[in-house]
């Protein structure tokens, strides 16, 4: 099972980035970004449900990042829009087999398989 994350890199304030996500050897039934900046705990960003594509959004990102998923291709994907200073963080996918309800979708205990970081770095 492995989750390959890729689309970080340098953006300035305002700018937009891409993040994908590519799962392999298993199919989710939910997929997720967190988030940790340095000197700071990890946070949740968005999940999206496989079957009927529910979503779930942390305030902080609502109405600029919008996540997305190929079943397809067992992967999901998250636009980055107006980034702010504060979104500079290494972005973490994570995913499970559980088809997460909402109240769920946000703590990260509920993952069993994470990728490897991307670092997204917005500058002023």
């Amino acid at each position: 099972v492995q989750l390959q994350a890729s689309g970080g890199g340098l953006v300035q304030a305002g700018g937009s980035l891409r993040l994908s996500c590519a799962a392999s050897g298993r199919t989710f039934s939910t997929m997720a970004w967190f988030r940790q900046a340095p000197g700071k705990e990890r946070e949740f960003v968005a999940a999206i449900r496989r079957s009927d594509g529910a979503t779930s959004y942390a305030n902080s990102v609502k109405g600029r990042f919008t996540i997305s998923r190929d079943n397809a291709k067992n992967s999901v994907y998250l636009q980055m829009n107006s980034l702010k200073l504060e979104d500079t963080a290494v972005y973490n996918c994570a995913a499970t087999q559980a088809a997460l309800i909402s109240t769920w979708r946000s703590v990260s205990s509920q993952y069993d398989s994470w990728g490897q970081g991307t670092l997204v770095t917005v500058s002023s």
